[in-house]
């Protein structure tokens, strides 16, 4: 969520117009962390939604929790992690507050610690279920590993970085272990470094499949994911009204598989085997 003061810092009014144009065109899911913008997206998004007219049960509150982060409103030394039941209750107890709400719709454990307590963990997790104070639970960044020590828990989500240029999850089992335990793959930077990277082969192999398919760069790279089976879930940082519009459109896009990996290989440099 770079709509605050980490991105560019939208107006509560500019932030309303944009959560309804988002709605309207059916993107329902705001994805939000306690830290965003120094702890204050939160309350700004919050703010803004209450003036946008819609009604809760209609949208979906993804928050994240578990990074302690340096700000003004936390004067802390160094970031850490924090998975104990005490902080993730009072972060549950702020979020609700700042975004004007009585539960989220999913709460994520923003990034593994190795000092996690998986037992501590667990508990304060199926109690906030119980209490209703979440109503789904899920993870982010974390390994195959990582989500077996969570097995007596339902993880609904994990959101990864994945990408064109960004194939870990892909290649190392992650995508599988999810589809075998009906995990939904949340995307974060599903564009990836594509704009930034240096890579004139896969630059001129997405040109010309833009051509085909009539569509932009980037609602190609957003196809391309949406391809795969894992049924994933691009997550999307526009700040700007033509390009949400843009990403809804690239739903429409049905990459041939030939297509699909003629742009792998242009992405990795090489044949898959």
């Amino acid at each position: 969520m770079n709509w605050g003061v980490w991105g560019v810092n939208h107006s509560s009014k500019k932030m309303s117009d944009l959560i309804k144009v988002a709605f309207n065109h059916g993107v329902n899911s705001f994805d939000h962390a306690d830290i965003y913008g120094g702890y204050t997206t939160e309350e700004s998004f919050g703010n803004a939604f209450s003036k946008t007219g819609i009604k809760r049960e209609d949208v979906f509150f993804i928050s994240k929790c578990g990074i302690m982060y340096p700000s003004e409103k936390h004067p802390i030394k160094v970031k850490h992690y924090d998975y104990s039941a005490k902080h993730i209750n009072q972060s549950i107890l702020n979020s609700l507050n700042y975004l004007k709400t009585d539960y989220l719709d999913c709460l994520l454990l923003h990034r593994p610690s190795p000092l996690m307590d998986v037992s501590e963990i667990s508990d304060t997790i199926k109690s906030l279920l119980k209490d209703g104070k979440i109503k789904s639970f899920g993870v982010s960044n974390f390994t195959v590993m990582q989500m077996e020590m969570f097995k007596d828990l339902k993880i609904s989500y994990n959101q990864i970085n994945l990408s064109l240029t960004h194939l870990d999850s892909m290649n190392d089992g992650t995508l599988e272990y999810m589809q075998t335990n009906n995990i939904i793959p949340m995307a974060y930077s599903p564009l990836g470094k594509y704009y930034t990277n240096d890579n004139p082969k896969l630059k001129k192999v997405l040109e010309l499949f833009s051509k085909k398919y009539n569509c932009s760069d980037d609602q190609l790279l957003l196809g391309w994911l949406l391809k795969h089976p894992s049924n994933i879930y691009p997550v999307i940082g526009t700040t700007k009204v033509d390009r949400i519009k843009k990403s809804i459109e690239s739903l429409k896009i049905n990459i041939e598989t030939s297509d699909w990996f003629e742009i792998l290989e242009a992405s990795v440099g090489k044949r898959v085997p």
